[in-house]
């Protein structure tokens, strides 16, 4: 599995949206409720949405971010190997700044930490922390 990065890509290849959060100085990280690992919060785009509100609603979905201020970072790629027909699907990486969450969570995310360190058990250790260091290298973080 690769990951790549670019300025930008079609509107219409952007399936994803992930937003590296952050309250303070601190990282913000969500746990799906059947899963026992770390993830940045993100997920798919709905039909007939934009990528930035797919950025906003998977924001609050999984942190329960209600004030935050959100900027574009890059789009990334995640191209499977060869085995898996190589094929490469886009998304658009965010950066958020939350300043107020709600108390209770929604849909299935079981819980959220706010940290300064990074997850050891990540739900996609392949991606997620090549986003982190994009992010940094383009000194978003």
């Amino acid at each position: 599995m690769a990951v790549s990065f670019y300025e930008e890509a079609e509107d219409a290849l952007l399936k994803f949206a992930v937003i590296i959060a952050r309250m303070g100085n601190q990282y913000v990280f969500c746990k799906h409720r059947k899963r026992d690992t770390w993830e940045i919060p993100g997920g798919r785009r709905e039909p007939g949405e934009s990528i930035l509100d797919t950025a906003k609603r998977e924001l609050w979905e999984e942190t329960g971010a209600l004030q935050f201020h959100i900027q574009p970072v890059c789009v990334y790629s995640v191209s499977a190997d060869k085995s898996l027909d190589g094929q490469e699907s886009f998304g658009m990486l965010y950066y958020a700044e939350i300043q107020s969450v709600e108390e209770e969570l929604h849909k299935e995310i079981e819980r959220i930490i706010v940290t300064d360190r990074l997850p050891e058990q990540w739900t996609y250790p392949e991606i997620q922390p090549e986003l982190i260091k994009e992010a940094r290298r383009r000194g978003i973080l």
